[in-house]
């Protein structure tokens, strides 16, 4: 054997290990509460509708704070509840600085802030700042060219065709179809709209825009909310307005958006040591890892606190194999350094239902994976209980994503089903209103799918995330390193260990076939039988119970959490990270 062969060989040994992820145990200075808590997001149209109106409020939402400090959550994410013109059911802001009356008033507000705070849970505002209404007053005088108005938003003459007539500045499409710019003739120019024509682009290159916007954010920080998810924050910048006709979409990621980004972080900085708690900032920002990674700036400029990773969502689907799930997470895990807090996200108002888009057996599992795994956990409401995608008619969409598709293709298209309203019980409406009327159809399946079934159930999707949350309380989760791999082309398996602390496993079966793994092959430091700490609702296994690392028996789509006593870590183990391993392989076939 040559000896570019036998390194060879070395190196596909190493390979086995290097596909573990090698996310290292953190140190123990004590974590700040954004990093250690789940956020919950609450879509409020949805949540509950105090009033009987048949649409969520905010009232509504105070009353059942108490199932959130139940589930163990420490941070609410509201989406926009600011006063609109409901085009886009609230990111379409008439005014930053107040509450939509369809949700209540500002005193509502302060109802809800009170009983969070004594509730210990935060409470987090959208801030939408990438555009605003049409009915802004704002873009109201920007229209007829107020001072100091006039420029608050992108304008343009446009272009003459060789016909002689007049046309958009570009070909710059919206997200939500169409062209991303509309005439004005009280002007005589085109506004540019990356999204509905009702959200005019707020434009960032005017520092009255941006000086405007930082007050918006020190308004509702003094208002006592504890910090901002921020929506498409990709979308601030556009560039340069003269692009050629093949470009269909406005350049996204630009440099002054982290910038803008590092600005914003400032504030919450200056926020947090007035108030003496952090601050956080979160932020919507779909993009590649080097992109995303951006976002949490540098020492000298930091930017938010942490980006929404998404890549569960963009990069992972009912398709895909264990063996795409460890790459997804551990490229994910290796760029986790110089201090970057990691986090999970599975689903929002925007996605379809996990249940939906999986499948609801494997709720528990994909919920072991986003809570688990390090980090930040993040929920979207009626994930808990696992609600599925209710089936709309055309007469029924609301999203005008939906709508700008049309009656043929709307499926295809809207949010509109996974932002039907929680199912708390099987009463009228789910629960969720008094009037049998709601502004979406309740799914027909509430009457067997509700909170108030699994409360009393002796197993229930929520009973395992009441367990995932008391679990995410050890220190092996909050502070223990994380290895990651597959043990065959459906079960993924993950470990987290921390020295002196028991080491938790989950392991989940995502194909429709019974499987027969040896866990303690790849992860040779567990015992040779690890006890059931938390089991799926679909299993037929029981807590407590034991079972072998080297012959593991699961079932189609069955998930578990073992856990084990603190375990001998062999420290002659070598972990490479794949792209060092890439690396070498590199060398060895130039040099070798």
């Amino acid at each position: 054997m040559t000896v570019a062969m036998r390194i060879l060989w070395c190196l596909v040994s190493l390979v086995i290990i290097a596909g573990v992820s090698p996310y290292p145990e953190q140190p123990e200075a004590e974590l700040d509460w954004w990093q250690t808590t789940v956020f919950y997001q609450i879509y409020p149209l949805s949540f509950k509708d105090s009033s009987g109106g048949g649409v969520g409020d905010l009232l509504g939402i105070a009353e059942k704070l108490e199932h959130l400090k139940d589930l163990g959550v420490g941070g609410v994410w509201l989406s926009p509840i600011f006063k609109s013109a409901m085009a886009d059911f609230g990111y379409d802001i008439s005014d930053f600085r107040d509450i939509d009356p369809v949700f209540g008033t500002l005193a509502h507000l302060d109802v809800l802030l009170i009983i969070a705070n004594l509730s210990d849970i935060r409470v987090i505002l959208d801030f939408v700042p990438n555009h605003s209404s049409d009915e802004h007053e704002w873009f109201v005088r920007s229209l007829q060219r107020e001072e100091p108005f006039t420029n608050y938003y992108t304008w343009h003459d446009g272009r003459v065709d060789t016909a002689g007539n007049r046309i958009p500045p570009n070909n710059w499409q919206s997200v939500f179809g169409g062209p991303a710019w509309t005439w004005r003739p009280e002007r005589n120019q085109y506004y540019l709209h990356q999204f509905d024509p009702k959200q005019p682009d707020l434009n960032y290159g005017n520092p009255l825009v941006v000086e405007e916007m930082k007050n918006v954010l020190r308004y509702w920080l003094d208002k006592g909310v504890d910090g901002f998810r921020v929506d498409a924050v990709p979308h601030l910048f556009e560039g340069p307005i003269d692009a050629p006709d093949s470009e269909t979409s406005a350049p996204t990621h630009l440099p002054e958006t982290y910038e803008m980004v590092a600005e914003w972080r400032k504030v919450m900085d200056e926020k947090s040591v007035e108030y003496g708690r952090t601050k956080v900032l979160m932020l919507e920002t779909y993009g590649t890892i080097n992109q995303t990674m951006g976002y949490y700036g540098t020492d000298d400029a930091p930017g938010g606190h942490f980006p929404f990773n998404f890549r569960l969502i963009t990069d992972i689907n009912k398709l895909s194999t264990a063996e795409d799930f460890s790459r997804t997470i551990n490229e994910y895990l290796d760029v986790m350094t110089d201090g970057r807090t990691p986090n999970w996200v599975l689903g929002n108002h925007d996605q379809h239902r996990v249940a939906s888009r999986f499948s609801r057996e494997l709720v528990d599992g994909l919920n072991f994976l986003a809570h688990l795994l390090p980090g930040i956990g993040v929920t979207y409401n009626g994930e808990e209980i696992g609600m599925e995608n209710t089936l709309i008619t055309w007469e029924q969409c609301q999203d005008p994503q939906g709508i700008n598709a049309g009656p043929d293709h709307y499926l295809e298209a809207t949010r509109d089903l996974e932002r039907t309203p929680f199912q708390w019980d099987n009463s009228t409406s789910a629960g969720f209103s008094s009037n049998e009327t709601t502004w979406l159809p309740v799914n027909e399946n509430y009457k067997e799918l509700n909170l108030e079934v699994q409360k009393t159930a002796a197993k229930s999707h929520y009973k395992v995330y009441k367990q995932i949350t008391e679990l995410r309380k050890t220190r092996t989760i909050q502070l223990g390193g994380c290895q990651v791999a597959a043990l065959s082309e459906n079960v993924l398996a993950f470990t987290r260990t921390l020295e002196s602390e028991d080491t938790y496993v989950v392991v989940i079966n995502l194909g429709d076939q019974q499987e027969t793994v040896n866990v303690k092959a790849t992860f040779e430091y567990l015992p040779d039988q690890i006890t059931i700490h938390i089991v799926g609702v679909y299993s037929g296994h029981m807590a407590g119970h034991s079972l072998s690392t080297t012959s593991l028996v699961l079932n189609a789509r069955e998930s578990f959490v073992f856990r084990a006593e603190s375990p001998d870590v062999d420290d002659s183990i070598i972990i490479l990270p794949c792209s060092l391993f890439i690396m070498i392989i590199q060398f060895v076939v130039r040099y070798l």
